[in-house]
């Protein structure tokens, strides 16, 4: 007999020999598992890196998964602990369009492994159809033996104690169909007895025996991870302050215990973390003097950031702050405040630092034999030599770094603000960030990297856990929404966690300087509702400070960098009252210690932003509308267009605005209200969104 052949464009092959070649090119797939499970959130490159959660948080799972054909499937996710070592399983829901999600419990620091596992739900199928072709009137015994023959392989993968009942639905499904009404009633379960057969075979037991299936067919997901931070990694409040300004009279130097005197004031404010800049020796050797001069008086004291003079490196504290026991019982006096004790990792050193010359390979040396300066061009910082990550000692380099943060550690700092990590490799934090967190996983690493959006990004993926932003420079309403929308709902949101600063020492904006009163405030409850983590750098915040060092500056006038200041707290212009009202409402309204659920809602004036955060079920929604005018010179009015689905209101529903700044009420109905704000007032609302059916904490 002749081999059949196969006609292509312009020849002829047997279609044995076509066999032949996809069987040598192609081999078989391992498994004919027929489900694909695509599109898995929260990952970051593919699973290569953990995304990012915090304890007593759930987890939201999703994937897009599906079959060819109509056969329903089912989906589990399977997750575990680093610690521990048995898999869960907890089951994922369908929400339509082939869309499944699970919420898992996060219940303890480190790393979570998770993967999705799905398959042909072949009994659901089968029932569904039955029940179909039962309903159409049509002849269903030979449907009822293909039942039997599933729930048969079903039962031989079950255990013992359901094995027996499971035989004996078997037996009946192979015999007269016409009394199955009652007997797979009895046999489920005494308690169905009575139940229709469709009842009886859409039983929970029965749904639950039947599983996933037989593994061998079932679709595995590949294994993603999550880190899990301590809750204040998801929700801070931030203080910068200079310790050395910190003294009650001019020209002292300030001390701890000029700190802990007053930790009171910051707690009153409504702070959770106290950033002190680096509190180490500052060295001699081009020292900077006031407004970053080259040349220095003989009283400057010089940047804390030039870390390092005969009296120590990295691990010592400038003697004129106080001893290290000062510093522990800094820390121990701010926790019994609520307050974590923030220092600054500023991997640079100074001229006089004791590593220059104990260790000059941490350094690169120029041709000349001499150590370049830091340089940001045309910046130059004659004060400071940045280390050499590359060099020939750099093993020994790293590992004294990581001891640097393990000292530290053990004096009571769990959070650090991470100067520049953005000049130093990638390899090093991961390295460095992973080393800490396997011991001390509550450690919180905050990075100061304002550089290219994808450096930041993945500084973020590489282990930091909170990052700076370009919220400073984000001033009008499309710049603020872009760029929310982007930190919130595009995969960035599986592992970057924004931390929004209105100012820095290094950073007066524009907007601080010219804004006068309604600027601060404005920017202020901007950063403080927007993200769930912010900071400001006070006093110099809260008492307005805005004039520039020069005409086009960023630097402020007489900056703290480099010269000691007085604050006078109990200034009439101090915004220290309405600082402690919003921190407040933040630690009150859990829609604003989160970023996944931020909604803006359009108003018809360029001038004016609005938009809501809501959280909770909906008995017990909790939800927040902030409007806030950008314009710091005039009245500026609008109305607003509400989304009133995430408001948790119906289209045409009456509601009250209860506005947490000013205690004023409003009575609002519909989608379109007008609002008014005047710079010369209180520039902003945050309102609490109040139904008859709900009362919320206000």
């Amino acid at each position: 007999m002749a081999t059949p052949r196969i006609q292509h464009a312009n020849q002829v092959v047997s279609s044995e020999a076509v066999a032949e070649g996809l069987t040598a090119a192609t081999p078989l797939p391992s498994t004919l598992a027929r489900t694909v499970i695509t599109n898995v959130r929260p990952q970051v490159d593919g699973g290569r890196r953990p995304a990012k959660t915090t304890v007593g948080d759930e987890l939201r799972v999703e994937a897009d998964v599906f079959i060819n054909g109509h056969d329903l499937i089912r989906c589990e996710i399977r997750f575990r602990h680093e610690n521990d070592v048995k898999w869960s399983n907890s089951p994922m829901t369908d929400l339509g369009n082939d869309h499944w999600c699970a919420t898992l419990p996060v219940e303890q620091l480190g790393r979570y492994r998770f993967m999705i596992r799905s398959c042909v739900d072949v009994y659901a199928t089968w029932r569904r159809d039955l029940m179909k072709r039962i309903d159409a009137g049509q002849d269903v015994s030979e449907e009822y033996l293909v039942g039997a023959q599933i729930l048969h392989d079903v039962a031989r993968r079950a255990k013992a104690a359901d094995r027996h009942w499971m035989s004996e639905l078997v037996e009946h499904l192979r015999s007269d169909a016409l009394s199955l009404d009652n007997a797979v009633s009895d046999i489920v379960t005494k308690e169905t007895k009575g139940r229709t057969l469709r009842e009886a075979l859409s039983s929970a037991r029965i749904a639950h025996l039947t599983g996933l299936g037989d593994p061998e067919l079932c679709t595995s997901s590949d294994t993603y991870f999550v880190t899990s931070d301590p809750s204040r990694a998801r929700f801070s409040s931030w203080y910068e302050m200079f310790p050395r300004s910190a003294a009650p009279t001019p020209l002292r130097h300030g001390t701890f215990d000029d700190v802990i005197a007053r930790l009171d004031y910051i707690e009153a404010m409504g702070f959770d973390i106290l950033y002190l800049p680096p509190i180490h020796p500052i060295g001699w050797t081009g020292r900077k003097g006031r407004n970053g001069s080259t040349t220095y008086e003989g009283d400057d004291p010089g940047s804390p950031w030039a870390i390092g003079s005969a009296e120590g490196g990295h691990t010592a504290i400038h003697p004129q702050l106080g001893t290290l026991e000062d510093f522990r019982r800094l820390v121990g006096e701010a926790k019994d405040h609520g307050l974590d004790v923030a220092i600054d990792l500023a991997f640079q050193a100074s001229p006089d630092h004791p590593w220059v010359q104990e260790h000059p390979d941490w350094f690169y040396h120029l041709p000349n034999g001499t150590i370049r300066y830091a340089e940001n061009p045309p910046k130059r910082y004659e004060d400071i030599y940045p280390l050499y990550f590359e060099g020939l000692d750099w093993r020994a380099l790293w590992h004294e770094l990581l001891e640097v943060v393990q000292f530290w550690i053990a004096q009571g700092v769990t959070v650090f603000r991470v100067d520049n990590p953005h000049t130093k490799p990638f390899s090093f934090w991961e390295w460095l960030i992973a080393s800490v967190k396997a011991e001390h996983p509550e450690t919180i690493f905050l990075s100061e990297a304002f550089t290219r959006p994808r450096v930041m990004e993945h500084l973020a993926k590489i282990g930091f856990t909170q990052s700076y932003t370009y919220f400073t420079w984000r001033t009008s309403k499309w710049d603020i929404e872009t760029y929310m929308n982007e930190l919130t709902r595009s995969p960035v949101a599986d592992y970057f966690r924004p931390n929004f600063w209105p100012n820095t020492p290094d950073i007066l904006s524009d907007e601080l300087q010219r804004g006068g009163r309604a600027g601060f405030l404005s920017r202020f409850v901007l950063a403080a509702t927007l993200s769930s983590n912010y900071g400001i750098y006070g006093p110099p915040f809260e008492l307005q400070e805005h004039l520039p060092r020069t005409i086009g500056s960023e630097e402020y006038l007489l900056s703290e960098k480099y010269e000691l200041r007085s604050w006078d707290l109990k200034s009439s212009r101090s915004l220290s009252a309405f600082i402690a009202v919003v921190n407040t409402i933040r630690r009150e309204h859990p829609s604003l210690q989160f970023n996944d659920a931020l909604t803006f809602h359009p108003v018809d004036n360029d001038q004016i932003i609005a938009y809501s955060k809501s959280r909770g079920s909906e008995e017990n929604l909790d939800v927040v509308l902030v409007v806030v005018s950008l314009d710091h010179d005039f009245a500026q009015a609008g109305w607003i267009s509400l989304d009133t689905s995430a408001l948790g209101i119906g289209p045409g529903d009456s509601f009250v605005v209860h506005d947490l700044l000013t205690d004023a009420r409003y009575t609002w109905s519909g989608s379109q209200n007008f609002v008014k704000l005047d710079p010369e007032g209180v520039p902003c609302h945050i309102f609490c969104v109040e139904t008859t059916e709900r009362t919320q904490v206000s």
